[in-house]
């Protein structure tokens, strides 16, 4: 069985705003490094599998600008939805294509602008969940144990042991749980459930039969697009069926409420960068905790993040802060209320005035 890896790369990760705008979302942008964070993904995963075997589902709007930054990924590899329909549908477009060209194949589904740290640790952890997923007609989730009583993040209840599987245990998954409040997040931490980040592999003939079981909508038009992949009429079949599609998400429409789930809990340190708060606590920092990318010149001040692009950044008498400073707009804001960011992006987008700057 080959193994296959679809990247999702959608999303405009509005809490990375200004930096990260509609046209150019988070997954572009060279948050950690020098290398973009699809990129980075892509690098992950190249010791594993070949560039022929990595497929890119995106949408329009970023289509050059992956190609651009991803030349060594072939174009037809690159899905282009002609609309959203959210992670359902881009996996099962992905593992459509991936069983158009290989129906025995086993795939991984990875999200595009994610961090992991130990790059070593996240591709023996695939390597296992590749093989629970050839052991039978497994649903694997990789889980991350998590690190603090994290709110924001969906939990996996952990199961009966299946076996040891490249030096991995694996094991049945019981529930998935969004987002609790504080007290349920740390009742879950003591309890061994992991965080569910997204990151999974199975068979692509089961992952399919779950698709036409539980979201026959959305089987059903992908099936007919399969008749055109690789010829002429793809993007036609493609901009006629897609939109008939429902929006579902592939936790909700099939995960939790599929029978045979299993999970290969792991610790080599994931982050969804989901905020400038989150760059802040992940990124090397210098003496006084600040994480600095651009000129800065600072007295008195600590664990604050400052990205600048020009001009130089001076600050006296601060702390835990957030300053983005871009040629056209700039970000100032307490690193505690960085989350709220997508709010204040959601309040221009109801303004004209504002629509040059998301």
């Amino acid at each position: 069985m080959s193994e296959y890896v679809a990247i999702v790369a959608g999303g405009s990760g509005t809490r990375l705003w200004p930096l990260s705008r509609s046209t150019r979302p988070k997954q572009l942008l060279p948050l950690l490094g020098d290398r973009s964070l699809i990129q980075s993904t892509v690098d992950r995963v190249r010791p594993l599998v070949p560039p022929e075997r990595i497929l890119i589902v995106t949408e329009a709007s970023h289509s050059d600008d992956l190609r651009a930054q991803l030349p060594e990924i072939p174009a037809e590899n690159v899905l282009v939805e002609p609309v959203r329909r959210g992670t359902a549908a881009a996996i099962g477009l992905a593992a459509t294509w991936i069983a158009h060209h290989d129906p025995s194949a086993v795939m991984a589904s990875l999200w595009s602008d994610a961090a992991v740290m130990d790059d070593d640790g996240f591709r023996a952890a695939l390597v296992a969940a590749f093989a629970v997923a050839r052991s039978g007609d497994w649903l694997v989730t990789l889980g991350m144990r998590p690190t603090s009583p994290h709110t924001g993040m969906g939990y996996i209840q952990v199961g009966l042991e299946i076996g040891t599987f490249e030096g991995h245990l694996a094991h049945q998954v019981v529930r998935f749980v969004e987002k609790p409040d504080r007290a349920t997040a740390e009742q879950f931490v003591r309890d061994g459930y992991v965080w569910n980040p997204g990151m999974f592999a199975w068979r692509v003939d089961v992952i399919l039969a779950e698709f036409a079981r539980l979201l026959p909508t959305i089987y059903g038009p992908l099936s007919e697009v399969s008749k055109s992949l690789g010829t002429a009429q793809q993007n036609q079949a493609l901009r006629a069926l897609y939109p008939l599609l429902p929006t579902e998400t592939i936790d909700y429409g099939i995960l939790e409420r599929a029978d045979r789930i299993a999970t290969i809990p792991s610790s080599f340190g994931w982050s969804d960068v989901g905020s400038w708060a989150e760059i802040l606590a992940i990124s090397p920092k210098d003496d006084h905790g600040n994480v600095v990318r651009g000129q800065h010149f600072g007295l008195e001040t600590s664990d604050t993040l400052i990205h600048g692009s020009g001009k130089p950044v001076f600050t006296l008498g601060v702390e835990d802060l957030v300053i983005v400073d871009l040629p056209d707009a700039l970000l100032v804001c307490h690193r505690d209320h960085a989350e709220r960011v997508k709010q204040l992006v959601e309040q221009l987008q109801a303004d004209a005035r504002w629509a040059g700057l998301l």
